[in-house]
């Protein structure tokens, strides 16, 4: 039987849920379902972005809707042109076999007068942004005085984004007698004032800890030097060849800037801000959704609409001057039970609001160091040979046998696979053997400040890495694969560390004196019918540093790079570029005409047109791209 039979819906609704696909309700569905259709009352709703509150007042909401009566009935307002338009597709999913029922989007971008033409033909459910709704209301164009129901989506994020003395407008020209319900992620006083204000004796239901992180989003950071940004976004994206992201800046001019300098550096990368057309913003969504892009890089606003699964990682470049705000970052990724990870990118300067962060979402993060040049190149070279493994082969390629045959003849096995792999890793290995380390780590004083101890990630001397063939695609992120290691090993909480975890492999060192008991035990262990094999990495423990700090060479100024070198998923815009001058598909590194400084065309190129957020060129700025604070001017949609 289906949950949501018990919910108390109508058919009609549990018809559309089963054509959605939907088996459970959400923990937030599950509580504010029942309570609004069972009384009308106001409401406050507190849950993590990505927890399905739009349905949680999305199916009460047109439960209760007269079909018959064609004037406004319910006013939805959210923060963005993007959540605004994703809200009323739903909308209209969910009312699907509910006739008669109309719901009309009303946002900027778009013609004010067609939108006032729509709602003038009837409809009960306006889903509005509040600039553009208060832009209505100000020229007569629509009538909210008697409406049944408001809805305040985002609440918190409406009210950072600047819209309050709209909010405040707007509830003020509806009825009194109206019900309303708040859907919040975190509850600042801004959204306590417009409850106390608005709302008689709401009802407040709370997924997990008020303010809190979800439970499937592990959270680390990185500390670098501020010049070293930029470096150390690119160097973790290598380090998770599958990384599927949302990139987060401050400000509309870095976004733009970071994201070109990732698309010449040859990642499939787009900008997402509010400067570009609704056409380009919808296109950069497209191919963002078909997987053409893998590093979106967004601010806050811009994101507001962002509902793509499966997303892996939320980068934030550049913390949001709000704290608060991280919260609704770190939501983008870790939905519907997957696990995430949300990576801070962090200077000395701004670790005190790691410390604040923590004291919001009620987690711990976990200081790791950016990966050296060989982990990088080994992670690579693994994933490489994970993707060669799993490829399917299309047998037309027979035809092609003999010939290659006789090419390859009197090549061994294992002199075939060097040859194979070393066609991208030779050029791959040579651009990080002459980079520099650029992993710092936070002071003694400093982490006393947040209260932890010195983190065995950056200290690495005497010990011992390992691989093992399990990761991600096991089900583990690097905190449920820690505790997996520790309970099998029968360690303690602190012998296991410098947990990295990738698709289909993993890393983790130990102190020498567990290396016999790792190998031992967990080469016999077997995992859901898969024996584990657990190997000495041939790297170093981690990377050990000379006296000055380095891990290997002088410092580079590094040579434009083209992308991982793993092989291209079919749509997903990664994969071999040709030179645009010749018919050649030239894996690895390639010689620029005007630099001897080698470039790769491997990996996140993206095949999508520079037109989808990247084709008005922002101007450049070569260094910390806005590292400094900026007055945050609000934007009215």
């Amino acid at each position: 039987m289906n949950k949501f039979e018990q919910l108390g819906l109508n058919e009609s609704l549990l018809k559309a849920i089963l054509d959605l696909g939907f088996e459970n309700p959400s923990e937030v569905q599950e509580k504010a379902i029942p309570l609004l259709l069972e009384k009308d009352t106001d409401m406050v709703a507190l849950a993590q972005t990505g927890t399905g509150k739009t349905a949680a007042f999305g199916f009460p909401l047109i439960q209760k809707i007269d079909a018959d009566n064609r004037n406004t009935q319910a006013l939805v307002l959210s923060p963005t042109r993007e959540l605004c338009l994703q809200i009323t597709n739903e909308l209209k999913n969910y009312s699907k076999y509910e006739k008669g029922i109309n719901v009309v989007a009303v946002y900027g971008g778009a013609s004010i007068t067609e939108q006032a033409r729509e709602i003038k033909r009837g409809a009960q459910i306006i889903v509005a942004t509040p600039g553009r709704m208060q832009d209505m209301i100000n020229r007569g164009l629509v009538n909210i005085k008697n409406i049944d129901y408001c809805i305040l989506d985002e609440a918190d994020e409406m009210l950072n984004m600047g819209f309050y003395e709209d909010i405040v407008s707007i509830l003020s020209d509806t009825p009194d007698q109206k019900n309303t319900w708040l859907f919040s992620a975190t509850m600042p006083q801004e959204v306590a004032r417009i409850a106390k204000q608005f709302m008689s004796d709401p009802l407040e239901i709370t997924v997990g800890t008020k303010n809190s992180g979800s439970a499937t989003v592990s959270h680390e950071f990185y500390l670098v030097n501020a010049r070293d940004r930029y470096e150390a976004l690119k160097r973790l994206a290598d380090a998770n060849p599958d990384i599927f992201s949302v990139v987060f800046c401050r400000t509309k001019r870095d976004t733009q800037a970071i994201a070109e300098k990732l698309i010449e550096d040859g990642y499939s990368a787009a900008a997402l801000h509010g400067d570009l057309s609704q056409a380009q913003r919808d296109g950069v969504m497209k191919s963002f959704r078909g997987r053409q892009i893998q590093m979106l890089v967004a601010t806050d606003v811009a994101a507001r609409g962002i509902d793509v699964d499966n997303i892996t990682h939320v980068v934030n470049y550049q913390l949001p001057d709000e704290i608060e705000t991280y919260n609704h970052r770190s939501g983008r990724t870790g939905r519907a039970g997957k696990l995430g990870t949300s990576i801070v990118i962090v200077t000395k300067s701004e670790m005190r609001k790691i410390s604040s962060i923590e004291r919001i979402i009620k987690q711990k993060f976990e200081e790791k160091s950016i990966p050296s040049g060989i982990e990088i190149c080994e992670i690579q070279l693994l994933h490489l040979a994970n993707k060669i493994k799993d490829t399917e082969v299309d047998h037309e390629i027979d035809n092609y046998l003999p010939a290659i045959n006789n090419v390859l003849e009197g090549l061994s096995k294992e002199e075939l696979i060097k040859k194979m792999v070393s066609v991208e890793f030779n050029r791959f290995i040579a651009y990080y053997k002459k980079n520099r380390d650029i992993s710092t780590q936070s002071s003694g004083s400093e982490r006393r400040e947040r209260g932890d101890s010195e983190p065995r990630e950056f200290n690495n001397n005497g010990a011992v890495r390992y691989f093992v063939n399990i990761g991600s695609r096991d089900n583990f992120d690097w905190m449920s694969l820690k505790d997996y290691l520790k309970e099998t090993l029968d360690l303690g909480r602190d012998d296991v560390f410098k947990v990295d975890v990738k698709e289909g492999f993993s890393f983790f060192n130990t102190d020498p004196e567990h290396t016999e008991k790792v190998m031992e035990v967990l080469n016999n262990v077997q995992l859901e019918g898969r024996r584990i094999n657990v190997e000495i990495s041939k790297n170093d423990g981690g990377g050990r540093r000379d006296h000055n700090g380095r891990s290997g060479g002088g410092r580079s100024s590094g040579p434009r790079r083209e992308g991982s070198f793993a092989p291209r998923r079919e749509g997903s815009g990664g994969g071999f570029r040709s030179d645009r001058n010749s018919g050649s598909r030239e894996g690895g590194f390639r010689s620029d005409r005007n630099s001897s400084a080698p470039k790769r065309e491997g990996g996140f190129r993206s095949s999508a047109p520079r037109t989808e957020g990247s084709s008005e060129r922002a101007p450049r700025r070569s260094e910390n791209f806005g590292d400094a604070p900026r007055p945050r001017r609000p934007r009215r949609d």
